[in-house]
């Protein structure tokens, strides 16, 4: 009896013991959790002056990659091959959309997520909740609302009413009937949209939306690299968001050619489109003393923009860029044109989520 007396002495002032120093542990790790947020992490390879350097380089090269990306398809015109109606303007297209579709369900649907997520974050009410996932949604129902409300409103007020003759529409687009030849069915086959003036219209929408939908993500991610410190980290971004770019450009590019704009507006598309993340670099350089990435305002922020911004693209990608070329008259009537269009998405698809290995 003394000597199990005496073991469980011996237990209870090791317990006793190890008592205070698991708590200062506990409060160490919490410190360190603590001094991360509103910092920047990176610390091992912090280096001003070279990632400055970096930046400088990723604002040239990403304004030139984007550039040639989206004009691309606005050049095209001069090469035979490249037309609208030509197959390999198909094929293209079909692998621009699965680059687009990859960048909202791998790339920034994750940042949304790894944003809201965050351990600087309580965990009241951002991980009680998918927030990531509910934004999304209401993004793209809010997208499929102003793609149909702005149908709609045009199809009523403009060709209906009589405001403005169907010809001269289609005339002061410069519509081309070879562009229309595919027509756009939606889902459920109830509706055909055979109407060469409304199909110019809803090219131009898609352009359009597709194109907000963009330039938010573009100024995120600008807005990241550009208050980072760490050349380890915006090292391999460049190239990866070089691109990234060249082929989300060129399907923005082709969305912009079909839909048949004067050259005031494609200038200035494509002006929005080529600046908008080397202006989201320089918008964090000069913010770098005040932005924190890791700060719980900054993950909010962040975190609900990509998720909406998921929402957009996925819904562009999927609805109004792949559904609407693989159910129409051109690829519906050639099942080889088809598979190999289905090959395309996945090359572009496939090579955009092997990017987000490093970015």
């Amino acid at each position: 009896m003394a000597i199990s007396s005496k073991y469980i002495a011996i237990f209870l002032i090791f317990i006793f013991l190890s008592f205070p120093s698991k708590i200062t542990c506990e409060s160490e790790d919490n410190n360190t959790t603590q001094s991360k947020c509103g910092s920047d992490t990176g610390h091992g390879c912090r280096n001003k002056n070279e990632a400055l350097k970096l930046k400088l380089v990723a604002i040239a090269s990403i304004l030139v990659t984007s550039m040639i990306g989206v004009c691309l398809p606005l050049v095209s015109r001069t090469v035979p091959a490249l037309q609208p109606d030509k197959n390999l303007f198909v094929l293209v297209k079909a692998f621009a959309s699965g680059v687009i579709l990859a960048t909202g369900y791998m790339h920034v649907m994750p940042d949304s997520f790894d944003c809201l997520r965050s351990d600087c974050l309580p965990d009241n009410p951002w991980k009680k909740f998918p927030f990531t996932t509910f934004v999304a949604m209401l993004s793209a129902i809010l997208t499929l609302s102003v793609d149909s409300y702005a149908m709609s409103y045009f199809k009523k007020y403009k060709f209906e009413s009589g405001v403005g003759n169907v010809r001269d529409y289609a005339h002061n687009g410069k519509m081309e009937s070879q562009i229309c030849d595919n027509n756009i069915s939606h889902f459920h086959g109830e509706a055909k949209v055979d109407d060469k003036p409304a199909q110019l219209l809803r090219y131009r929408v898609v352009a359009q939306v597709l194109e907000l939908g963009i330039v938010v993500h573009s100024v995120v991610i600008g807005l990241s690299m550009g208050a980072s410190d760490n050349p380890c980290t915006i090292r391999p971004l460049v190239a990866a968001i070089c691109f990234h770019q060249l082929f989300e450009g060129m399907g923005l590019g082709g969305c912009i050619l079909q839909a048949e704009y004067g050259m005031k507006i494609k200038a200035i598309m494509v002006f929005f489109f080529s600046l908008t993340t080397p202006f989201g670099i320089a918008l964090g350089i000069g913010l770098s003393k005040v932005y924190s990435e890791n700060s719980p305002t900054a993950l909010i922020v962040v975190g609900l923009l990509n998720a909406c911004s998921a929402g957009l693209l996925n819904y562009m990608a999927l609805v109004d860029l792949l559904a609407a070329d693989f159910l129409g008259t051109k690829l519906q009537n050639s099942m080889k044109l088809q598979s190999w269009a289905y090959l395309a998405v996945l090359l572009g698809a496939g090579g955009m989520s092997v990017m987000a290995i490093w970015a």
